[in-house]
């Protein structure tokens, strides 16, 4: 539709787009490629988040560019390299986050029509939460739904998505009506959906698993004692999942991966975890990542390489890796019925 001067506005008043609602989903981002130059803008950006790693500026700092940022892109850069959508030049995330997005646009559009305008940006590279949020406004949205997805609160993760939008926001003349979508680690259409994924893959696997490995993102034990509710909320998932799959205690535990520098994390990790768990006898395992909402390089290259052989070197024999829920049908409509309940008295 063409932009039009507003009803009973004066001559010289601007044309302007037809109002809508905006629905902004996030996650948390990928680089342009897998050069090393591409890889230090991204980690640059990545790691210097003090959301992310909250040491001194003037201590950190000359760390990250002096000595990490001059090695860290080649590794990460071959770790990308092994998963990278090759066809689309980019990768799983991008890819798999534009999918979600295709199938929340048309969810959402058959309720509401062309009343609700629906992309995606990433917290770190592109495309930007500050791009997005000017061409939604740009496009008439003057309310936004903004959607970090990630089930599990930690403030290196929704709230520094949340603290993105908000900065994009403080570049607005005309700043629109916002809300951000909550955490929804204990939503009963999301722990259908785990419980799904998981009971296909087990119902596929030659033989069944003995444990369940729900590994986590995780984060430096001291965001506990300062107040992030990560911890209990990702226990409180894998409890749930638990429950809704009717399985005993032992068939299903928690632990957290992906630990960077040298404060003690969230434990147990599960690197070591799954080579305690083969040494033990528990030589089938499978392992699922219920915080990620996308598959990434956490999962695809850290669970299904680097844990996969650390259980493999500890004598394990069967390792079931399962996907992340991706664009799974079930998925998006649990997502789709946690924004309508937060679109709720902007469209009903």
């Amino acid at each position: 539709m063409t932009n039009a001067r507003p009803a009973h506005a004066a001559a010289d008043h601007p044309a302007l787009p037809r109002e809508k609602v905006g629905v902004l989903v996030a996650n948390l981002g990928t680089p342009d490629n897998t050069d090393y130059w591409s890889m230090r803008r991204y980690l640059s950006e990545f790691l210097s988040d003090k959301r992310v790693i909250d040491y001194p500026r003037w201590k950190w700092q000359p760390i990250l560019q002096g000595i990490v940022l001059s090695i860290r892109p080649f590794k990460s850069g071959k770790a990308y390299r092994t998963i990278w959508n090759e066809e689309a030049d980019e990768s799983p995330l991008m890819t798999i986050t534009r999918q979600q997005t295709t199938k929340l646009t048309k969810a959402l559009a058959t309720r509401y029509g062309d009343d609700v305008m629906v992309d995606f940006c990433m917290r770190y590279g592109n495309p930007s939460t500050r791009s997005k949020v000017r061409a939604m406004v740009a496009a008439g949205c003057t309310k936004i739904l903004f959607c970090p997805l990630y089930p599990q609160y930690a403030g290196a993760t929704m709230a520094t998505a949340n603290d993105e939008f908000f900065r994009a926001l403080m570049g607005e003349k005309w700043q629109p009506a916002v809300r951000t979508l909550p955490p929804y680690f204990d939503d009963e259409a999301y722990i259908d959906a785990l419980a799904g994924s998981v009971e296909r893959a087990y119902a596929s696997a030659d033989q069944e698993p003995d444990v369940l490995v729900c590994s986590y993102h995780g984060l430096p034990f001291r965001y506990l004692t300062e107040g992030d509710p990560y911890r209990c909320q990702c226990q409180k998932t894998t409890r749930l999942l638990r429950e809704r799959l009717g399985w005993a205690d032992d068939r299903i535990i928690t632990t957290f991966q992906s630990k960077f520098g040298p404060e003690e994390w969230l434990q147990p990790y599960t690197v070591e975890e799954v080579a305690r768990l083969a040494e033990r006898g528990r030589k089938r395992i499978a392992v699922i990542a219920p915080a990620f909402s996308a598959d990434c390089i956490e999962t695809l290259e850290e669970i299904n390489e680097e844990i996969r052989e650390s259980f493999e070197r500890a004598g394990g024999e069967a390792f079931t890796y399962i996907p992340c829920l991706n664009d799974d049908d079930a998925h998006i409509a649990a997502l789709v019925g946690r924004i309508e309940a937060n679109l709720s008295g902007w469209l009903d």
